[in-house]
Protein backbone atom coordinates (compact mmCIF):
# COMPACT_ATOMS: atom_id res chain seq x y z
CA UNK A 1 0.00 0.00 0.00
CA UNK A 2 1.24 3.06 -0.81
CA UNK A 3 -0.88 5.19 0.90
CA UNK A 4 2.01 7.31 2.49
CA UNK A 5 1.50 9.80 -0.90
CA UNK A 6 -1.39 11.72 -2.15
CA UNK A 7 -2.75 9.65 -4.70
CA UNK A 8 -2.02 12.10 -7.48
CA UNK A 9 1.67 11.50 -7.08
CA UNK A 10 1.38 7.28 -7.39
CA UNK A 11 -1.30 7.16 -9.64
CA UNK A 12 -1.94 10.08 -11.73
CA UNK A 13 -0.45 11.43 -14.76
CA UNK A 14 -1.10 14.60 -12.54
CA UNK A 15 1.50 16.92 -14.63
CA UNK A 16 0.28 16.18 -18.47
CA UNK A 17 -3.14 15.31 -18.45
CA UNK A 18 -5.66 17.48 -15.99
CA UNK A 19 -7.64 19.12 -15.18
CA UNK A 20 -9.66 15.87 -17.11
CA UNK A 21 -12.76 16.43 -19.91
CA UNK A 22 -15.40 14.73 -17.73
CA UNK A 23 -18.86 17.14 -17.28
CA UNK A 24 -19.34 18.50 -13.83
CA UNK A 25 -21.20 15.96 -12.12
CA UNK A 26 -20.59 13.02 -13.78
CA UNK A 27 -19.64 9.58 -11.84
CA UNK A 28 -16.82 9.22 -13.93
CA UNK A 29 -14.19 10.66 -11.82
CA UNK A 30 -15.40 8.74 -8.72
CA UNK A 31 -15.28 5.28 -10.02
CA UNK A 32 -12.08 6.35 -11.02
CA UNK A 33 -11.42 7.08 -7.47
CA UNK A 34 -12.74 4.28 -6.37
CA UNK A 35 -10.14 1.70 -8.97
CA UNK A 36 -7.62 3.82 -7.18
CA UNK A 37 -7.97 2.84 -3.54
CA UNK A 38 -8.88 -0.11 -4.99
CA UNK A 39 -5.76 -1.12 -6.33
CA UNK A 40 -3.75 0.46 -3.49
CA UNK A 41 -5.03 -2.41 -1.76
CA UNK A 42 -3.12 -4.73 -3.33
CA UNK A 43 0.16 -4.10 -3.22
CA UNK A 44 0.63 -4.63 -7.24
CA UNK A 45 3.69 -3.08 -9.08
CA UNK A 46 1.90 -0.62 -11.03
CA UNK A 47 4.16 -1.89 -14.03
CA UNK A 48 2.31 -4.98 -13.83
CA UNK A 49 -1.05 -3.46 -14.35
CA UNK A 50 -2.83 -3.08 -17.85
CA UNK A 51 -5.74 -0.77 -17.98
CA UNK A 52 -7.78 -1.27 -21.34
CA UNK A 53 -10.37 0.74 -22.50
CA UNK A 54 -12.79 1.21 -25.80
CA UNK A 55 -14.17 4.76 -26.53
CA UNK A 56 -16.95 6.83 -24.73
CA UNK A 57 -16.63 9.18 -21.87
CA UNK A 58 -15.07 6.24 -19.49
CA UNK A 59 -12.70 5.77 -22.12
CA UNK A 60 -10.79 8.58 -21.07
CA UNK A 61 -9.99 6.68 -17.73
CA UNK A 62 -6.70 5.12 -19.33
CA UNK A 63 -5.57 8.85 -20.31
CA UNK A 64 -5.61 10.15 -16.61
CA UNK A 65 -3.83 6.63 -14.63
CA UNK A 66 -0.45 6.17 -14.32
CA UNK A 67 -0.23 2.35 -15.18
CA UNK A 68 0.28 0.43 -18.94
CA UNK A 69 -2.67 1.87 -20.75
CA UNK A 70 -4.54 0.94 -24.09
CA UNK A 71 -6.83 3.30 -25.37
CA UNK A 72 -8.36 1.42 -28.11
CA UNK A 73 -11.67 1.21 -30.69
CA UNK A 74 -15.36 1.62 -29.67
CA UNK A 75 -16.52 -1.94 -28.32
CA UNK A 76 -12.91 -3.73 -28.07
CA UNK A 77 -11.81 -3.22 -24.86
CA UNK A 78 -11.83 -6.90 -24.04
CA UNK A 79 -10.50 -7.97 -27.30
CA UNK A 80 -6.81 -5.73 -27.02
CA UNK A 81 -6.98 -6.77 -22.93
CA UNK A 82 -7.63 -10.56 -24.07
CA UNK A 83 -4.45 -10.21 -26.28
CA UNK A 84 -2.43 -8.73 -24.11
CA UNK A 85 -2.94 -11.10 -21.54
CA UNK A 86 -2.32 -14.13 -23.48
CA UNK A 87 0.80 -12.83 -24.68
CA UNK A 88 1.47 -11.62 -20.71
CA UNK A 89 -0.29 -13.82 -18.14
CA UNK A 90 1.72 -11.58 -15.63
CA UNK A 91 -0.04 -8.61 -16.40
CA UNK A 92 -3.47 -7.10 -13.98
CA UNK A 93 -5.90 -6.51 -16.80
CA UNK A 94 -8.06 -4.16 -15.95
CA UNK A 95 -11.23 -2.98 -18.94
CA UNK A 96 -12.94 -0.37 -18.33
CA UNK A 97 -16.22 0.51 -20.29
CA UNK A 98 -19.43 2.33 -20.54
CA UNK A 99 -23.07 0.68 -20.65
CA UNK A 100 -22.66 1.34 -24.55
CA UNK A 101 -19.25 0.80 -25.38
CA UNK A 102 -19.64 -3.14 -23.22
CA UNK A 103 -23.28 -3.94 -24.42
CA UNK A 104 -23.56 -2.59 -27.61
CA UNK A 105 -20.67 -3.39 -30.37
CA UNK A 106 -18.63 -4.85 -27.58
CA UNK A 107 -21.45 -7.05 -26.76
CA UNK A 108 -20.23 -10.35 -27.97
CA UNK A 109 -16.26 -9.96 -26.45
CA UNK A 110 -18.42 -9.92 -23.35
CA UNK A 111 -20.13 -12.58 -23.20
CA UNK A 112 -17.17 -14.70 -24.73
CA UNK A 113 -14.59 -13.03 -22.36
CA UNK A 114 -17.03 -14.63 -19.75
CA UNK A 115 -17.16 -17.87 -21.45
CA UNK A 116 -13.62 -18.13 -21.83
CA UNK A 117 -12.97 -17.12 -18.46
CA UNK A 118 -10.10 -15.24 -19.32
CA UNK A 119 -8.13 -13.31 -15.98
CA UNK A 120 -9.66 -9.75 -16.58
CA UNK A 121 -11.58 -7.62 -14.21
CA UNK A 122 -14.19 -6.04 -15.79
CA UNK A 123 -16.19 -2.68 -14.80
CA UNK A 124 -19.00 -1.07 -16.38
CA UNK A 125 -19.95 2.26 -15.89
CA UNK A 126 -23.69 2.55 -16.62
CA UNK A 127 -24.88 5.80 -17.38
CA UNK A 128 -28.17 4.53 -18.97
CA UNK A 129 -26.88 6.62 -22.81
CA UNK A 130 -24.07 6.91 -24.94
CA UNK A 131 -22.95 10.17 -23.08
CA UNK A 132 -20.11 11.43 -25.43
CA UNK A 133 -22.02 11.41 -28.65
CA UNK A 134 -25.13 13.80 -27.40
CA UNK A 135 -27.10 11.60 -25.25
CA UNK A 136 -28.33 8.33 -27.78
CA UNK A 137 -30.08 5.47 -26.15
CA UNK A 138 -28.00 2.41 -25.12
CA UNK A 139 -28.72 -1.43 -24.21
CA UNK A 140 -29.41 0.05 -21.27
CA UNK A 141 -31.82 2.52 -21.28
CA UNK A 142 -34.67 2.07 -19.25
CA UNK A 143 -38.27 1.74 -21.26
CA UNK A 144 -39.93 5.02 -21.32
CA UNK A 145 -37.05 6.95 -21.16
CA UNK A 146 -36.04 10.05 -23.51
CA UNK A 147 -32.61 10.11 -25.02
CA UNK A 148 -31.82 12.16 -28.06
CA UNK A 149 -33.17 9.39 -30.55
CA UNK A 150 -35.75 8.16 -28.54
CA UNK A 151 -37.80 11.70 -28.25
CA UNK A 152 -41.09 9.37 -27.83
CA UNK A 153 -39.61 7.55 -24.96
CA UNK A 154 -37.03 4.19 -25.25
CA UNK A 155 -40.02 1.22 -26.27
CA UNK A 156 -37.25 -1.47 -25.78
CA UNK A 157 -36.16 -3.31 -22.36
CA UNK A 158 -32.68 -3.24 -21.50
CA UNK A 159 -29.95 -5.53 -20.57
CA UNK A 160 -29.66 -6.56 -16.85
CA UNK A 161 -25.63 -6.46 -17.28
CA UNK A 162 -25.55 -8.23 -14.14
CA UNK A 163 -27.64 -11.29 -15.01
CA UNK A 164 -26.17 -10.81 -18.45
CA UNK A 165 -22.64 -11.74 -16.55
CA UNK A 166 -23.94 -14.42 -14.72
CA UNK A 167 -25.29 -16.12 -17.36
CA UNK A 168 -22.30 -16.37 -19.80
CA UNK A 169 -19.99 -17.56 -17.15
CA UNK A 170 -17.92 -15.03 -15.11
CA UNK A 171 -16.97 -15.84 -11.57
CA UNK A 172 -17.76 -12.90 -10.01
CA UNK A 173 -20.65 -10.30 -10.83
CA UNK A 174 -21.55 -7.46 -8.47
CA UNK A 175 -23.08 -4.10 -8.77
CA UNK A 176 -22.43 -0.56 -6.71
CA UNK A 177 -23.40 2.93 -7.50
CA UNK A 178 -21.15 6.03 -7.34
CA UNK A 179 -23.03 7.64 -4.55
CA UNK A 180 -22.07 4.13 -2.01
CA UNK A 181 -18.50 4.87 -2.32
CA UNK A 182 -17.08 2.78 0.61
CA UNK A 183 -19.15 -0.10 -0.25
CA UNK A 184 -17.95 0.54 -4.14
CA UNK A 185 -14.10 0.79 -3.09
CA UNK A 186 -14.70 -2.83 -1.71
CA UNK A 187 -16.17 -4.60 -4.51
CA UNK A 188 -13.72 -3.69 -6.77
CA UNK A 189 -10.85 -4.63 -4.65
CA UNK A 190 -12.94 -8.22 -4.14
CA UNK A 191 -13.12 -8.10 -7.89
CA UNK A 192 -9.56 -7.51 -8.90
CA UNK A 193 -8.50 -10.24 -6.11
CA UNK A 194 -10.94 -12.97 -7.90
CA UNK A 195 -8.90 -15.47 -10.14
CA UNK A 196 -11.24 -15.95 -13.70
CA UNK A 197 -13.36 -12.72 -15.20
CA UNK A 198 -15.35 -10.52 -13.07
CA UNK A 199 -17.87 -7.77 -13.91
CA UNK A 200 -18.55 -4.60 -11.86
CA UNK A 201 -21.39 -2.65 -12.63
CA UNK A 202 -21.41 0.99 -11.43
CA UNK A 203 -24.35 3.04 -11.83
CA UNK A 204 -23.25 6.22 -12.40
CA UNK A 205 -25.39 9.76 -13.33
CA UNK A 206 -25.14 11.63 -16.48
CA UNK A 207 -26.33 15.23 -15.53
CA UNK A 208 -25.97 16.92 -19.42
CA UNK A 209 -27.67 14.35 -21.31
CA UNK A 210 -30.15 11.43 -19.83
CA UNK A 211 -30.39 14.23 -16.69
CA UNK A 212 -31.80 16.46 -18.60
CA UNK A 213 -33.52 14.82 -21.22
CA UNK A 214 -35.26 13.36 -18.42
CA UNK A 215 -35.80 16.59 -16.67
CA UNK A 216 -33.95 14.63 -13.32
CA UNK A 217 -32.17 17.52 -11.98
CA UNK A 218 -29.10 18.38 -11.18
CA UNK A 219 -26.11 16.11 -10.50
CA UNK A 220 -26.68 16.43 -6.66
CA UNK A 221 -30.66 15.11 -7.24
CA UNK A 222 -29.43 12.52 -9.19
CA UNK A 223 -26.84 11.28 -7.01
CA UNK A 224 -29.74 11.46 -4.44
CA UNK A 225 -32.21 9.21 -6.59
CA UNK A 226 -29.00 6.37 -6.66
CA UNK A 227 -29.60 6.66 -2.97
CA UNK A 228 -33.04 6.00 -2.97
CA UNK A 229 -33.58 3.69 -5.69
CA UNK A 230 -31.23 1.32 -4.73
CA UNK A 231 -31.12 -1.02 -2.09
CA UNK A 232 -29.17 -3.77 -0.61
CA UNK A 233 -29.33 -7.66 -1.25
CA UNK A 234 -30.33 -7.33 2.45
CA UNK A 235 -33.03 -4.80 2.35
CA UNK A 236 -34.45 -6.62 -1.22
CA UNK A 237 -34.95 -9.81 1.31
CA UNK A 238 -36.98 -8.24 3.07
CA UNK A 239 -39.07 -6.86 1.14
CA UNK A 240 -42.37 -7.40 -0.53
CA UNK A 241 -42.24 -7.53 -3.80
CA UNK A 242 -44.73 -4.39 -4.59
CA UNK A 243 -42.06 -2.31 -2.08
CA UNK A 244 -39.50 -3.26 -4.54
CA UNK A 245 -41.13 -2.47 -7.36
CA UNK A 246 -38.77 0.31 -8.94
CA UNK A 247 -35.62 -0.47 -6.58
CA UNK A 248 -32.01 -1.82 -8.06
CA UNK A 249 -30.42 -3.91 -5.99
CA UNK A 250 -26.84 -3.65 -5.22
CA UNK A 251 -24.66 -5.87 -3.66
CA UNK A 252 -22.05 -8.86 -4.69
CA UNK A 253 -24.94 -11.71 -7.16
CA UNK A 254 -22.18 -13.82 -7.82
CA UNK A 255 -18.56 -15.47 -6.22
CA UNK A 256 -17.81 -18.55 -7.24
CA UNK A 257 -14.33 -20.92 -7.05
CA UNK A 258 -12.81 -21.40 -10.53
CA UNK A 259 -9.34 -20.89 -9.69
CA UNK A 260 -8.41 -22.19 -13.51
CA UNK A 261 -8.78 -19.41 -16.07
CA UNK A 262 -8.24 -19.19 -19.71
CA UNK A 263 -4.41 -18.48 -20.03
CA UNK A 264 -3.33 -20.97 -17.51
CA UNK A 265 -5.87 -23.27 -19.98
CA UNK A 266 -3.65 -22.27 -22.76
CA UNK A 267 -0.74 -22.40 -21.10
CA UNK A 268 -1.15 -26.33 -21.16
CA UNK A 269 -2.50 -26.32 -24.54
CA UNK A 270 0.45 -24.91 -25.74
CA UNK A 271 2.96 -27.26 -23.53
CA UNK A 272 0.95 -30.08 -25.09
CA UNK A 273 1.11 -29.12 -28.36
CA UNK A 274 5.12 -28.17 -28.21
CA UNK A 275 5.49 -31.49 -27.08
CA UNK A 276 3.35 -33.32 -29.54
CA UNK A 277 0.95 -34.85 -26.92
CA UNK A 278 -2.63 -35.15 -27.85
CA UNK A 279 -5.36 -33.61 -26.33
CA UNK A 280 -7.82 -36.17 -27.56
Amino acid sequence: MAAHLPYEYIYLRYKKKFPHVWCPGCGIGIVMGSIIRAVDTMNWDMNDILLVSGIGCTSRMPVYLDFNTLHTTHGRALAFGTGAKLANPSLKVIAVMGDGDALAIGGNHLIHSARRNIEITTIIVNNSNYGMTGGQFSPTTPPGTFTATTPYGMMEPGFDICSLAQGAGAVYVARGTVYHVMELDKIIACALEKPGFSVVEVLAPCPTNFGRANRLGDAVKMMESLRDTTITQVQAEKLPPEERAGKTVRGVFLDRDDNEGYTARYARLCEQAAGGVSTE
